[in-house]
């Protein structure tokens, strides 16, 4: 295995940039006999999810960021100020699509070899078939959500002549019907099969589902569609369930290295000591800093107090309006989410709730990893789907086709108070279509802190929702919703035309 794992590497290094879209040149793998045999399939399998896993920041980047969680006080100078309050110009344009179309290219790749090859299990590669096809759907989709219309391409390049990389952007129902029509063949490609090897770390029939339901609500919401797609995502969110999917039981089970196994995360990204840490280690902080404060319960971090172990930075810091909304006692999501710090220990009490003038700031704990010794290893596995965002979206697809989303979001609420739910309290009871909205909303944003959800969930809620959420952001500057591409993609493929409004 490992002989076939290098010569995938070493393929893929041999990338040529040819053009804007930079695509891998055509398939020297293929002439090295590279797809001939149900091995060389594994390895490139596995790459699949090494490419997915090496882009993670960019994916956190472009779904959390612009949101409304971060922007608060941190330890050292903050990170990505400038996408955190929306200062995007066609000449600052922050991200280029080199490394999707890269990564499309090798499933494109895998797409049109795997099928020839013969396996001792057919079904085995069916089910990698089904994963590919999800692969590239989820690709698809995150392009058109963050710069709209895009060149699809659907083929490995068979040759690297210029002339024939360059091309233009199709139109944002030209990426959507591609979208559709790779979550359908993956769908087609699983049948009944789910989950694959070690569960939740490969793509599954599950995760094409939740995807599908996501896809639809955008679809039905932003782009003319209406309740025929809200239909097909609540139906496709309601099999999710059958597929052994659930909320864990507590938020305690949830997080954690130990924990990972459950029956909620749907799609994980893994990270493993020595082989890939995670994002993480940049929303905590180092210990030179966090040993001289106290934690909320009035603990001393320090060594002559609990001797909190870490080894990050503090580049990320949440927002007041986050730590107001997560700011409830009963809610293990308050815990679970942030350990907050405090310049003294308010005399042995510590403090029950936000106190801006002894606030220091906040360590992430939802991926804090494990202790080894005297390091903190970032190892958590990262969900892209899991039960809770499937419950979520089923409440937002509920409430478009103006039907009660309470019982979606009630079971999430329970989940998260536990033995202090009290239903006269917490329950949440179904009121009009925008105030259930809001809800949902606010639901995900406690639920979702840090997992790269907020932007898309305000996004595919509507234009209105980002306005009135994000303080840095007013009436007409919905362009800004979509971002610029960078002069460079432009002045390398002249078929390429500036996202309007920039």
């Amino acid at each position: 295995m490992k002989k076939y794992i290098f010569i995938m590497f070493a393929a893929i290094a041999l990338t040529a940039c040819e053009s804007e879209l930079e695509l891998t040149s055509p398939s020297e793998l293929t002439a090295q006999g590279f797809w001939d045999t149900e091995e060389g399939a594994s390895a490139a399998h596995a790459g699949l999810y090494a490419d997915l896993r090496s882009n993670y920041s960019t994916l956190w980047l472009f779904g959390e960021i612009r949101s409304d969680i971060w922007g608060g006080r941190t330890f050292e100078s903050s990170f990505n100020v400038d996408l955190i309050e929306s200062n995007i110009t066609a000449a600052t344009a922050p991200f280029d699509w080199l490394s999707f179309y890269e990564r499309i290219h090798r499933v494109n790749d895998f797409l049109k070899n795997v099928p020839d090859i013969e396996f001792s299990n057919n079904a085995t590669k069916q089910h990698m078939l089904g994963q590919a096809y999800g692969l590239r759907a989820f690709y698809y989709y995150t392009l058109l959500k963050t710069w709209g219309g895009v060149p699809v391409i659907t083929e490995p390049l068979a040759d690297v002549n210029p002339s024939g990389l360059s091309k233009a952007r199709s139109s944002q129902a030209e990426v959507m019907v591609q979208v559709k029509t790779d979550i359908e063949a993956s769908l087609s490609a699983f049948g009944s099969q789910n989950f694959f090897g070690d569960g939740s770390i490969y793509w599954s029939k599950a995760a094409t589902l939740a995807l599908k339901g996501d896809v639809y609500i955008w679809s039905g919401n932003l782009m003319g569609g209406g309740s025929p797609d809200f239909n097909v995502a609540k139906t496709a969110l309601q099999q999710i369930a059958s597929l052994g999917m659930s909320l864990e039981s507590s938020i305690p089970d949830l997080w954690g290295v130990e924990n990972e196994d459950n029956s909620e995360f749907i799609f994980t990204l893994q990270y493993k000591q020595d082989e890939a840490s995670n994002i993480y280690n940049s929303f905590t902080g180092r210990s030179t800093e966090i040993h001289e404060v106290y934690n909320d319960k009035g603990e001393f971090m320090g060594p002559s107090g609990i001797d909190f172990i870490i080894n990050g930075a503090n580049r990320y810091g949440p927002s007041e309006k986050t730590l107001l909304l997560t700011d409830d006692n009963d809610d293990a999501r308050k815990e679970a989410t942030f350990i907050r710090l405090f310049v003294d220990d308010n005399g042995g009490a510590g403090y029950d709730s936000y106190v801006e003038s002894r606030y220091y700031g906040s360590v992430f704990n939802k991926f804090l990893g494990r202790i080894d010794g005297t390091q903190r290893i970032f190892e958590n596995d990262v969900p892209v789907y899991r039960y809770a965002d499937v419950l979520l979206l089923l409440a937002e697809a509920r409430n478009l086709l103006g039907e009660d989303p309470s019982g979606e979001i009630n079971l999430v609420r329970e989940r998260a108070y536990g033995a202090n739910y009290t239903p006269i309290v917490h329950a949440y009871s179904n009121s009009s279509q925008t105030d259930n909205a809001n809800a949902i909303l606010d639901e995900r944003y406690k639920e979702f802190v840090g997992e790269g959800k907020r932007w898309w969930d305000l996004r595919r809620a509507g234009n209105s929702f980002v306005i009135n959420n994000i303080e840095f952001l007013s009436a007409g500057d919905e362009y800004k919703l979509l971002l610029p591409i960078t002069q460079n993609m432009i002045g390398r493929n002249p078929l390429l035309e500036q996202t309007p409004g920039y």
